[in-house]
């Protein structure tokens, strides 16, 4: 059956397995025409060489004013003030301005920095499922609530510099504002009403940071900005953009992997005994199945063709990190979770100039997090069936809702330093 022009992505099938509707649209060419809830048609690139090639195109820039007016009818942005008061952030800037701005945040997440702070984080994450684990003895708890939605933030916390008394305010709710809501949808004032609030938590942490800066990232960027590097709406930006891309999606990938490891519980037990395999199984659960499931837009700023398609100037440009993972050509056997895999790199965290700054430090979260589960959780197991599993409506990411688990007993004794 041939697939409708503009294929539309979305739905809950799609969200549960977008995989199959992957591999109809790689056999079928490296770009398509796509459908997304707002009603925006953007041109989607699938396969890993095409998807790579794109990803470093300079042709293609990530500001919005290159968007025609097609785009910014349905884009379902942030409505002003706040769009140009939030939005100016990395991943909506093309050099030279982008290039000033990443280097004001790569030192914060340098790899030798986030290996020195590996101990600490393992001391959050045994703190938390001590914490999660019931007292009464039972052996059922929902990941996310507990953990995945928890352990990220309280690490992002201590990086970047976010006191304690500001990380207990701050709204996981907050996050929901980068998920398109269109003007006409019901559920707009309450996103917008989200939206203000997070813009005043955000002042809240401006200020507090210019009074009290100490050498985290979010005081050196207040200091950027008051030495005059940064504007004002590019500071806030910035901060907004750490504190709701910073973290939501390791919570999202945390359940993707565990989904993905009791799935394959050959593998899952196999890590279990040889837990120095943890790096590289993280590597591949990245691969097989990304939380960053598509890239934000891109644009082209004239009329151009794009791996054998003409694509209209400030039409939308999306890359499926997903698909281009689980390509045939570039992954043999794709859809199998392989340990052993002899794979060159993934595109879970981009490719080119817009390669995500804070790929160190999402990995060793995420071995830190699976690490503390399989050890912790002995017969670990999910609670539900598979096909229950509520997987999130977001757009660009996958995870799930809740992840509901069991595990065997006795209950896990606590983590004893």
């Amino acid at each position: 059956m041939p697939l409708p022009d503009p294929v539309p992505l979305f739905g809950p099938a799609y969200k549960r397995d977008p995989y199959p509707l992957y591999a109809r649209l790689r056999a079928q060419g490296p770009v398509h025409r796509v459908l997304f809830p707002s009603g925006v048609t953007a041109w989607l690139v699938t396969g890993h060489a095409a998807a790579q090639r794109t990803l470093a195109d300079p042709r293609l820039g990530k500001n919005h004013a290159l968007g025609n007016d097609r785009w910014r009818a349905r884009a379902s942005i942030m409505p002003e003030p706040q769009h140009s008061q939030l939005q100016v952030h990395l991943l909506h800037q093309d050099p030279p301005k982008h290039t000033v701005m990443r280097r004001l945040v790569t030192d914060a997440f340098a790899p030798r920095r986030m290996e020195a702070l590996r101990p600490r984080f393992q001391e959050m994450a045994d703190a938390l499922l001590d914490a999660a684990l019931p007292a009464d003895g039972a052996t059922t708890v929902d990941l996310v609530r507990c953990f995945a939605a928890r352990f990220p933030f309280q690490v992002l916390a201590e990086v970047i510099g976010l006191p304690p008394h500001l990380a207990a305010r701050f709204r996981r709710d907050w996050g929901k504002v980068v998920a398109p809501v269109g003007p006409a949808d019901p559920g707009r004032p309450a996103y917008e009403a989200l939206l203000r609030e997070l813009q005043a938590y955000i002042a809240e942490v401006v200020a507090d940071r210019r009074e009290h800066p100490g050498d985290g990232l979010l005081g050196r960027l207040v200091t950027a900005h008051d030495a005059g590097e940064l504007t004002r709406e590019e500071l806030d930006s910035m901060v907004f953009q750490l504190l709701v891309a910073g973290q939501e999606p390791v919570t999202n990938q945390i359940t993707t992997a565990v989904v993905a490891l009791l799935r394959a519980p050959q593998a899952l037990a196999r890590l279990r005994a040889e837990p120095d395999l943890m790096p590289a199984a993280v590597e591949e659960l990245l691969r097989i199945d990304s939380a960053f499931e598509l890239t934000t837009w891109r644009f082209l700023a004239e009329d151009a063709d794009l791996h054998g398609t003409r694509v209209p100037a400030g039409d939308s440009v999306i890359v499926s990190l997903c698909a281009a993972n689980r390509d045939p050509e570039r992954f043999p056997d794709p859809d199998t979770l392989d340990l052993d895999r002899a794979q060159g790199p993934h595109l879970a965290f981009g490719h080119g100039i817009h390669f995500c700054p804070g790929a160190a430090l999402a990995r060793i979260e995420l071995q830190v997090a699976l690490g503390t589960l399989i050890a912790r959780l002995p017969g670990l197991r999910l609670a539900v069936p598979d096909e229950e599993l509520q997987w999130i409506p977001a757009v660009l990411g996958r995870g799930t809702s809740a992840l509901p688990v069991t595990f065997a007993p006795p209950a896990c004794p606590r983590h004893r330093g």
